[in-house]
């Protein structure tokens, strides 16, 4: 048999589900373990691997070309049920506090699944399969449990909230922090993202106090704050690797947010003056900036609004 035949019989017999029981997971397995035609399976090897060098493995190894923009394919279409629901991958073993969306993601084998691997068509692969699936069932059910590990974390009305990693989420909760602090102490948290998560918090009892429903969290902005007595919305994006307010993003969030009858204040937030000075260009009139490393000063691109020329 073919190794890419061979490699979609372990995965059938391991369990993966049966829409990851194809050509392509079949030759994502192949990469991870850098194992080519002419080698036998006690050659698998554990390496660390980003998609990009695995679709460029299996060009070279399988004469099998994918276009660069089946990156996400691979990632959410294998590799994320590799991991999740099966257990025999790990994301990032080499530096489990690398951000969620990093280009420089690795995958690799688990040291148990690589063990089973090499044993594959020997009389060892019969008597270790059983065992195996009966570990990765364990795996499988603690997974959500382990990756808190190495996570940024916040208290919200006495939730703890667990922020995958990355300057994006420590940006995130500086906001909910510092800005809050300094800007809008009585506002409450309606709404926070994350980079791995889109809706990370919602707030349902004051979605309800409001009589408001969140229908869209694609639209939604980083995070959202609500000044009940006030009666202020604060939308604010945090730009650490993605845009600012622009006018674009401006008018899809006013047209969200047109049956809202509150003040809205938009608000680009930035980790420094660095990031600022590249994004500059984008932000919208009528909107705010403020930076977390001089947390208690914003910039307002209002006009005239404060000069009162008007």
């Amino acid at each position: 048999m073919s190794k890419i035949t061979e490699a979609l019989d372990i995965l059938k017999q391991i369990n993966v589900p049966k829409k990851q029981q194809n050509e392509r997971s079949a030759l994502a397995l192949l990469s991870l373990i850098s194992l080519k035609e002419t080698n036998g399976w006690n050659d698998a090897k554990k390496i660390m691997i980003r998609v990009h060098d695995m679709m460029q493995f299996i060009k070279n190894e399988y004469n099998k070309e994918y276009a660069e923009n089946s990156r996400e394919t691979f990632r959410r279409q294998t590799l994320h049920q590799f991991e999740k629901e099966v257990g025999i991958v790990e994301r990032n073993a080499d530096e489990p506090t690398r951000p969620t969306n990093s280009p420089n993601t690795t995958w690799s084998v688990t040291d148990d699944f690589l063990k089973l691997l090499r044993t594959y068509g020997t009389k060892e692969w019969d008597k270790d399969l059983p065992k195996f699936l009966q570990k990765i069932k364990r795996t499988v059910v603690s997974y959500k449990v382990k990756r808190g590990k190495n996570k940024l974390s916040i208290t919200l009305d006495g939730e703890e909230i667990l922020f995958s990693p990355g300057k994006h989420n420590e940006l995130q909760i500086d906001i909910i922090n510092n800005f809050r602090q300094h800007f809008c102490p009585n506002a409450e948290v309606l709404y926070v993202g994350d980079t791995a998560h889109k809706m990370l918090y919602l707030n349902n009892e004051l979605l309800e106090e409001i009589n408001m429903e969140i229908k869209k969290h694609d639209i939604l902005p980083d995070i959202v704050l609500l000044d009940t007595d006030k009666k202020i919305l604060y939308l604010i994006e945090a730009v650490s690797s993605h845009g600012p307010v622009s006018n674009k993003r401006m008018i899809e969030l006013n047209e969200y947010f047109s049956e809202f009858d509150y003040k809205k204040i938009f608000v680009s937030a930035f980790p420094d003056f660095r990031e600022f000075k590249r994004h500059v260009d984008d932000i919208a009139w009528e909107t705010e900036v403020w930076l977390s490393e001089i947390p208690n000063h914003m910039i307002h691109f209002n006009g005239d609004k404060f000069l009162k020329l008007n």
